[in-house]
This record gives C-alpha cells, sequence and structure tokens, in this order.
C-alpha cells in the first residue's frame, strides 16, 4: 500500500517534472516549487496551473446511513448534502481540540473525506470504531485516488474525475459523461448556514477566492499532470498553494491548528461549525466559548519585513517588546505582497503593537559565520498585523443591540 502518511510517500513528478524540488513538513512527498515559485504562483493564482497534492488522504463513507453518522460525530450539518455539495468538518477531542478537518464532498452514493496526510489514519481508525450497527462502511482509498489542487479546474482533469466516479478500479471502461466529477469546491470565507464569522465580512481579502481540489485515479496522475492531455497546463508546487492560502487567511489542520486549537481562534466556524447542532464531541467547549467567553488565542495576518528576501520558518517565535506572544504558523513569499505570514497569538495582543518574529538556526554545518553565536544564528523580521480573529471575538460582546428583551417592568 502507498504510505501517503509518511516520509515513504514520492510522487512520481518528484521525478518526471523538469525542475521539482520536494517539500518538506507536511507537504513532504510532493514539490515545493519546480524552479520558479512566484512565476508558479502567478500562473496559480490566474488558473493556468495546477497543484499536486498527493500526498493527502482520501477516505470514503458507504451506506444510507453516511451522512447523518458523520453528522452525529462531528461539527457539521451533512445531512442537507446533495449530489455535488462541498462542505467541510471538525472531528474535536472531548475538550473541542481540533484532531482532524476533512473536505467533504458527496456524490448521492459516497461521501469522500479528503485529509491531511498525518490525519488519515487516525480519522479512519475511529470511524471505523463508531460504527455500531449503523449502515455505514469506512474505506481508505488514498491507494487508488490523488488529489490534485487548482483555481480554474481544467477539462481534461473533470472528465478524468466523472471517470474516476463512474468506477473505482481503472479500465473500467465506463462512460464518464453519465458521472459526477468529484471535485471539491472550497467554501471558504463565506459563513455556510450555522456558521459565524468573527473576523470581516465586507471587504475579505478572501471574497473573491475560488479553490478546487479535483479527484483522479492515482494511477493517472502522471498522464493527467505531464501527458498530452496536459499540453500548456503549468505546474505549481506546495510553496504557491500556500502563498495563495496564507493570503485568504485560510485555516489548515495540521499546519495552523495545533493540538491546543479550538476552532474559534482560527475563525473556523465559518464554515465548519453549526452552531444550532449539538450531541458530538466537543460541542459543549464549542458552545462555551462561543457564548460565555473569548478563544484563549487568536490567529492574525502579518506583512514581514522583505529586505532580507526571506521568510521565517513554522514555528517562529512573535514577539511584542521582548515578550514572546505568539507564534509563525505558516510563511511564503506571496508574487505580488512579498513575505506574509500566519501566525497565533495569545489574546491580550494588543492588534495595533508592533510585532517582531525571530528565529534561530543552526550554522554549524555552514562553517564560521561571523553573525552566530555558539552555532546559532538569529533572523529578525518587523511584522505588521491585521486582525482575523479579534480579541474581543465571541458572542457576547458582538451581540447586536436589542438583542435582549427589557426587564419586564420597563416594558
Amino acid at each position: 500500500m502507498i504510505d501517503v502518511a509518511g516520509a515513504a510517500y514520492h510522487s512520481p513528478l518528484l521525478e518526471e517534472a523538469a525542475g521539482a524540488v520536494e517539500a518538506a513538513g507536511p507537504d513532504a512527498g510532493t514539490a515545493a516549487h519546480y524552479g520558479d515559485p512566484l512565476r508558479e504562483q502567478r500562473a496559480l493564482a490566474e488558473g493556468t496551473a495546477v497543484v499536486d497534492l498527493s500526498h493527502k488522504g482520501v477516505l470514503t463513507v458507504d451506506g444510507p446511513d453516511r451522512l447523518s453518522w458523520l453528522t452525529t460525530l462531528s461539527s457539521q450539518v451533512l445531512t442537507s448534502l446533495v449530489p455535488g455539495d462541498s462542505s467541510e468538518t471538525l472531528f474535536l477531542s472531548v475538550q473541542g481540540r481540533i484532531e482532524s478537518a476533512p473536505h467533504v464532498f458527496d456524490d448521492g452514493t459516497r461521501t469522500y473525506l479528503v485529509t491531511e496526510a498525518s490525519e488519515t489514519e487516525s480519522l479512519r481508525s475511529w470511524l471505523e470504531s463508531m460504527r455500531f450497527a449503523l449502515r455505514v462502511e469506512v474505506a481508505d482509498r488514498s491507494e487508488d485516488i490523488a488529489v490534485i489542487g487548482a483555481v480554474e479546474v481544467p477539462e481534461h482533469l473533470r472528465s478524468a474525475s466523472a471517470e474516476l466516479a463512474c468506477g473505482l478500479e481503472p479500465g473500467t471502461g465506463t462512460d464518464a459523461d453519465s458521472g459526477l466529477p468529484l471535485i471539491w469546491k472550497d467554501p471558504w470565507p463565506g459563513v455556510t448556514h450555522g456558521g459565524w464569522a468573527y473576523g470581516i465580512q465586507d471587504g475579505h481579502p478572501a471574497a473573491q477566492r475560488r479553490w478546487s481540489e479535483i479527484l483522479i485515479r492515482r494511477a493517472d496522475l502522471s498522464d493527467a499532470l505531464t501527458g498530452p492531455a496536459a499540453d500548456g497546463l503549468g505546474l505549481a508546487g506546495s510553496w504557491a498553494a500556500e502563498a495563495l492560502r496564507i493570503e485568504a487567511w485560510r485555516p489548515r489542520a495540521g499546519v495552523d491548528a495545533d493540538e491546543r486549537s479550538v476552532p474559534h481562534e482560527l475563525d473556523w466556524l465559518r464554515t465548519a461549525v453549526h452552531l444550532e447542532k449539538g450531541c458530538y464531541k466537543g460541542q459543549e467547549t464549542i458552545a462555551r466559548v462561543h457564548n460565555l467567553g473569548h478563544p484563549p488565542r487568536r490567529l492574525t495576518f502579518l506583512d514581514l519585513d522583505g529586505s532580507e528576501h526571506t521568510v521565517p520558518p513554522a514555528g517562529a517565535e512573535v514577539l511584542a517588546g521582548d515578550r514572546v506572544v505568539g507564534r509563525v504558523t505558516a510563511a511564503q513569499m506571496h508574487y505580488e505582497a512579498g513575505p506574509i505570514a500566519l501566525a497565533v497569538l495569545k489574546r491580550s495582543v494588543d492588534p495595533a503593537a508592533d510585532l517582531v518574529v525571530r528565529s534561530t538556526r543552526d550554522d554549524a554545518a555552514e562553517g564560521q559565520d561571523p553573525a552566530a553565536v555558539d552555532g546559532q544564528r538569529e533572523e529578525r523580521w518587523a511584522a505588521a498585523q491585521t486582525v482575523v480573529v479579534p480579541p474581543e471575538a465571541g458572542s457576547a460582546v458582538q451581540r447586536e443591540k436589542g438583542f435582549l428583551r427589557a426587564p419586564r417592568d420597563r416594558r
């Protein structure tokens, strides 16, 4: 079996596409770039390139109870999905912390869950344990199905996805015209039914954002992206996709979310949580933080000083004065905006505060560096913050005037 959850996975495009440089971290096994990250990013934004996301996992859930069952287990209402609908949901711990955030697509008979590679097996195992007597079947199809990311979906990939929908086994000879393409469309940054936006709505930087994830047969991946049908189609690496995601303030599981994250901190109630449903693991925390309190941390967008032409690594410290107030979760060089980042800060940080990002790296292998101390070199970036989740986030302070009824003696 292909191990898409660990370092064992190695996309064929790393060998077949010119200039491919492998990514590290959560996108390991696919290309970070193909030699020109900024050009690739521009092409991706303009819809003339696609991204190999074949390291991601794909779970399927079959059976007539699948949507009601997933609804009872997760933060989102999925029972209203019709064939072709896209959604996302969160699977939480008892304490309300994010454990998995799959992208959800239903074709009328089967539900597809696109997951981060590190989450796939743990989510499959947990779902399997929760089946009981319900009419559901859970399977890991990561060995059979590959994921491709795009702003604009090329027609040949749409057809390849429809072929997958007709029959999972290659060479079945099915009529692709009768199949519904398995294409997940990102709902971000819209506020879905039952959701709640802590950040801005008018003027959101992702208001015009389009992003799709296309499912095709893994056996067809190389030909679909480098074969004759892909003539004129560019390839962009994961750095390009990440830069566009950061620009859109779009949270990502396993990157912006850590083991302590609750959805409120990342403005994830917009698209992944239905506040009017209950009785799922972690629901008490969702309700309590939203109705009675404030998320302890908050996502922020950072414009970084570009004079060094570098970006900080994930985990770099964010300072207000001499105090560490948070950490960078993701940073990339944007083809227009320069170095940008997302960071999670303590709620108490003043939104107007001047911030600095600090990182240290080991220069021992680079010889004698006069700027290094004890083999460690420190780098700093001045950072201007744009609030994504405001410090006052929480319905108790954002409730419209007149929402509460006046006391009886004042009526």
